[in-house]
């Protein structure tokens, strides 16, 4: 199949990749513009455009496709049987989705209704979700609204974050591509709900239905006066965003673990062993009338024992400002910190 391709970050790679492996002809990507990034504010390229250009693929880098008619009458030229969007970062206009005869597909990072728009995997975390997955969707102009053609699902666990989570869901939208794609051909073309008829296409319900709004430097501050699983879930949803104050500076954490007792299973045998040890966790501790924030003890082999409003935290890793991220006994000594100091404090 003749196929043009929207995509931008590092997750979409594996798609484009798969989709040259498995012989398709890939007439064009479309990519965001490069940008700016890191230290030196360097002009750099989309991960997507740097992969097209190792595979000597045409590239167009619209800043709003929306507002580009003669790039969309370019795009429209290339005569694609078929267009394909993973992550691409921008709405596509009517004009463009009418382009190929056998419609706009998009691999979706969630189990449509649940979590559609911005960030699904950010929030598939932020809220507990025990499960995600991914769908092969029917483009239209609506935000993430049509029919779904193919999804599976993968259980999400209690110490993953965003950034691994993401690599098995990017992994998974390029195996579900390449299985949906010879599905689509063989529907062929004619009036779009003749199409989606013929593929079986599962349309959309309301039930359970959420938004995946935009996140914000707001959402980024941890707030100790919550219990130890909702921060937990904040410190991987957000990886590696989440932060809190230690001393003047910003301290982010990139990776915790809830002292919870019911989820004893399913944490390390670091904090296993924190959860069976009368003298940092049990009744009469200092975590039992410390205030939310305050470093409860200090474990070498595991790093920062932290109060919440509920069961302790436990900070396994994290990044001083200005300084190199750093875990266990590395962590403690540089904070240079002691049971009783508080963090979040500016």
């Amino acid at each position: 199949m003749k196929i043009l391709f929207w995509g931008t970050p590092a997750y979409a790679v594996p798609s484009l990749d798969a989709l040259v492996e498995a012989g398709h002809e890939l007439v064009g990507v479309v990519t965001q513009p490069d940008r700016r990034r890191g230290r030196g504010k360097d002009l750099l390229p989309s991960p997507v455009k740097a992969r097209a250009l190792e595979l000597g693929l045409p590239i167009f880098t619209p800043e709003r496709i929306r507002r580009e008619p003669e790039l969309q009458a370019r795009l429209g030229a290339l005569r694609a049987d078929v267009s394909v969007v993973v992550a691409f970062g921008q709405i596509l206009p009517p004009e463009v989705l009418a382009q190929p005869p056998l419609g706009c597909w998009n691999a979706h990072g969630s189990l449509l209704p649940r979590w559609r728009g911005a960030g699904p995997i950010q929030w598939c975390l932020l809220q507990g979700d025990s499960s995600t997955g991914v769908g092969i969707m029917a483009m239209e102009e609506g935000l993430d609204t049509g029919p779904v053609l193919l999804e599976r699902s993968i259980s999400i666990g209690l110490l993953e974050n965003a950034q691994q989570l993401g690599q098995r869901l990017a992994q998974l939208s390029a195996e579900l591509l390449v299985e949906a794609l010879p599905r689509i051909e063989t529907a062929g073309t004619g009036p779009e709900a003749e199409r989606l008829a013929r593929l079986g296409a599962r349309v959309q319900g309301e039930m359970g239905l959420s938004y995946a709004r935009m996140l914000t430097k707001d959402d980024l501050l941890v707030d100790w006066n919550q219990s130890a699983l909702e921060i937990h879930r904040r410190v991987m949803g957000l990886y590696p965003g989440a932060v809190t104050q230690w001393q003047g500076k910003r301290l982010k954490l990139l990776a915790t673990e809830p002292l919870v007792a019911r989820l004893a299973s399913q944490v390390s045998p670091e904090a296993r062993y924190l959860l069976a040890e009368p003298g940092v966790l049990s009744k009469g501790s200092l975590s039992a009338a410390a205030a939310p924030g305050t470093l409860l003890a200090l474990a070498a082999d595991a790093g920062l024992v932290v109060g919440t409003a509920g069961c302790p935290l436990l900070v396994r890793a994290a990044q001083l400002e200005g300084k190199s991220p750093a875990q266990g006994q590395s962590l403690l000594q540089q904070l240079g910190c002691s049971a009783g100091d508080q963090l979040g404090v500016a």
